[in-house]
């Protein structure tokens, strides 16, 4: 609405909502601050758990932030950009979620509380942005450098992303499984290591312990041997994999074929038998004893198959064919009579095996793959889900260290070193400037204050004590420890995070709270339902 000569002009369709000013800031501060409250309970080794149900009844329990922000549905515009920082944060580097988005609230909070005292938002946002330049040059210098082959360190990685899992007492078996996935599958570009997660397929089936979880050096194929003749294992495997029927390929056009005697009709089946015959021999004189196959097999192919004692799967999904390719060096192949036996993968066994329900071909004990599989077990459903997240986030951090290998001290150590260095850097400063830069300091002590309030401690004492260490010398890998809720080294204790992980959860953090601190006009369209309707 705006004023002409005191008449009204209509600027914006009726029913529009417009909040300006401090009451949009306040509002978009509350709505971030919700969501960094409903995570803030599930940080560290001692975090709770969050019960979700959608709107099927469908339950999840657990306590990923990643996992709880993407499930729950959210509708403030605000809190929406705090979801895409978990999200943001989890594609990255798959680990941290919690603690971007718990920064991310508490770098807001205390900016709301700087404003409410005159200081502009700008000059809060420019503050914050002097301190990321600055955290990340501490950070580097903070990290300790790793040697990629050091499992014993990179297992401690793992470890330290599970400690506050649900089933974290399985997480030393977890992560052994976590290294050396990822060691298997790393390859190395030039001076780079690069690694792809995508190559580690995880297959999930209830039954037995989480201690049954085992890592295949192969690839596990959801389907099943096609003919009941056929092997159910075999050692040795040499095998074929193919991007073409083995069945009698239809006409492009309609024909018709005119039959005059039996015998003509006895011939015509002789020659497609034969036809399929001849794919079956091709693939017996190159040395196949294993087949899989993308697409269909015709009845009497897959008895030729049997006959000659080759394992065949038909119909493999795309994404299982590549792994298979990667896992065992075999090419696919589209035309089956071009096939050599230098297209031929190498595998030391392929089995069916029966797991849970389900029947399940198993290619395993592969010379060198770069692409292997993880069996995760578990009593019952929803601690197999919870088991796989718990995975994929030791996988994402082992990856992390891998590819930039540097590490931190954890349980807040780092957090609370970064902030007493950015003290220091904000004195050197001056200005309004300073006080952005000393709350954001303040507000990476929200990560070791936050652990010792969900361990059940005085988090005042613990941040007081952690202080007080990091202020004397080599005090540096000082963190709380959760047992006692007192300093200790988490260096010793082996509590360790990639670099990456917590360099990315503060710039994601400062990014949305400078994004958010900055609107001051929130203009809400009206009737998008009731227009529809008409």
């Amino acid at each position: 609405m705006a004023q002409l000569s005191g008449v009204p002009i209509l600027i914006l369709k009726e029913g529009t909502e417009r909040k300006r000013g401090k009451d949009a800031q306040k509002n978009n501060i509350a709505a971030a601050k919700a969501v960094s409250e409903a995570v803030r309970t599930t940080l560290g080794p001692k975090g709770m758990d969050k019960m979700l149900v959608d709107s099927l009844g469908d339950v999840t329990i657990t306590n990923d932030g990643a996992t709880i922000l993407d499930t729950i549905d959210v509708e403030h515009p605000a809190a929406k950009m705090m979801v895409e920082v978990a999200k943001t944060q989890d594609d990255k580097v798959g680990d941290g979620t919690t603690t971007s988005v718990i920064i991310s609230g508490e770098l807001l909070s205390l900016a709301q509380e700087l404003m409410e005292q005159g200081v502009h938002p700008t000059i809060i946002f420019r503050g914050y942005r002097k301190a990321l330049v600055k955290s990340k040059v501490i950070l580097k210098d903070l990290a300790t450098k790793i040697d990629i082959e050091d499992k014993k360190t990179l297992k401690k990685v793992a470890e330290t992303s599970m400690n506050s899992k649900l089933i974290a007492g399985a997480k030393s078996h977890f992560a052994d499984i976590a290294v050396k996935a990822v060691g298997q599958i790393k390859e190395k570009r030039g001076e780079h290591i690069f690694i792809d997660l995508e190559q580690i397929q995880i297959i999930k089936k209830e039954g037995k312990s989480l201690l049954d979880t085992n890592l295949i050096n192969g690839i596990i194929v959801d389907k099943e041997v096609v003919h009941p003749m056929m092997p159910k294992s075999v050692r040795n495997a040499n095998i074929a994999l193919i991007n073409s029927a083995l069945e009698i390929e239809k006409t492009e056009f309609d024909a018709e074929i005119r039959v005059q005697t039996p015998d003509q009709i006895n011939k015509f089946l002789e020659e497609e038998a034969n036809m399929l015959k001849n794919k079956a021999t091709k693939l017996k004189e190159i040395g196949a004893n294993v087949v899989f196959c993308q697409k269909g097999i015709d009845d009497k192919a897959q008895n030729f198959l049997a006959q000659d004692n080759i394992i065949t799967v038909r119909r493999v999904k795309k994404s299982d064919m590549e792994k298979l390719a990667r896992a065992t060096n075999a090419k696919i192949v589209n035309d089956l009579f071009e096939i050599s036996e230098n297209d031929l993968g190498k595998a030391g066994k392929v089995e069916e095996k029966k797991i849970g329900d389900d029947n399940m071909i198993f290619v395993s004990e592969c010379a060198d793959p770069k692409a292997v599989s993880i069996l995760i077990r578990a009593g019952i459903e929803h601690v197999v889900d919870e088991a796989e997240r718990m995975m994929n986030d030791a996988l994402s951090v082992v990856k992390a260290a891998m590819e930039v290998p540097y590490v931190l001290s954890g349980g807040g150590a780092a957090e609370i070193e970064l902030a007493k260095r950015l003290r220091s850097f904000a004195s050197s400063i001056g200005g309004r400037e300073q006080l952005a830069i000393e709350i954001y300091a303040n507000a990476l002590e929200i990560i070791p204050k936050t652990l010792v309030e969900n361990a059940g401690y005085n988090p005042v004492d613990a941040l007081v004590e952690l202080r007080s260490k990091h202020e004397s010398e080599n005090g540096n890998d000082y963190g709380v420890n959760i047992d006692s809720g007192k300093p200790d080294n988490m260096m010793e204790l082996g509590v360790l995070e990639p670099l990456s992980v917590l360099t990315q959860a503060i710039q994601s953090a400062t990014e949305v709270a400078s994004m958010i601190l900055k609107i001051d006009d929130v203009i809400a369209a009206s009737g998008l339902s009731k227009r529809s309707e008409d």
